[in-house]
């Protein structure tokens, strides 16, 4: 009898009796420690900064200016934008705005110098950001393609403490990405070779007051 078939044999044993699956313990910490919205978002910037994202912080009134001002240290003359993001976020800047196109080939996308986007939501234990293709996120690989990403995070109300409370809100059916710094790899000698599979820059705007 072969490993499998001896795990196999184990498992049908298990469901022989055809009854409810059993209850499964939650008996983990859902958060670690108390704290306000300020520090949660303290912690996620702190977190970003330490995966060598650059943080950045803008208001309202801000923000426009503040994007401005990246895109142009940048250089960049081409920015993706999403459907559904706010006009005037970008109505300082002067570079081509690009459309998400759903016929846009990988090639057409590497040639665009930035894209700008929200968020679903963010995790402050992790360091992790979350897109869903929601309004104003696009499609998964306009935010793997293009070499610098500008992501928007909704400060307190999209921001969480841990991955638990981020789990009930998101929609497993959505096409998740999960982001926790600039894409990176590392080979065998620890040599870090940024920019593999996804942007080699990401930039976080942590945004309070109306957004719109």
């Amino acid at each position: 009898m072969s490993s499998r078939d001896r795990i196999l044999g184990r498992i049908r044993r298990a469901v022989a009796d055809g009854g409810p699956d059993p209850a499964v313990p939650r008996d983990y910490l859902r958060v670690h420690g108390v704290r306000t919205p300020a520090e949660t978002a303290d912690l996620l910037a702190a977190h970003l900064a330490e995966y060598r994202a650059r943080v950045h912080r803008a208001d309202g009134d801000g923000i426009a200016p503040l994007l401005a001002r990246l895109l142009a240290e940048r250089g960049a003359r081409t920015v993706l934008v999403p459907s559904g993001l706010p006009p005037r976020w970008l109505a300082a800047t002067a570079v081509t705005r690009v459309e998400d196109r759903p016929g846009a080939n990988p090639y057409e996308l590497d040639a665009v110098d930035s894209v700008v986007t929200g968020c679903a939501l963010a995790i402050a234990e992790t360091g992790t950001i979350v897109l869903d293709g929601g309004p104003g996120q696009g499609r998964r690989r306009i935010t793997l393609i293009p070499d610098h990403h500008v992501c928007v995070v909704r400060v307190p109300e999209q921001v969480v403490d841990s991955v638990p409370q981020a789990l009930p809100l998101l929609d497993p059916r959505r096409p998740l990405t999960w982001i926790s710094g600039p894409s990176a790899t590392s080979d065998i000698e620890l040599d870090r070779v940024e920019g593999v599979h996804g942007p080699r820059t990401l930039e976080v705007i942590l945004l309070s007051g109306p957004a719109e």
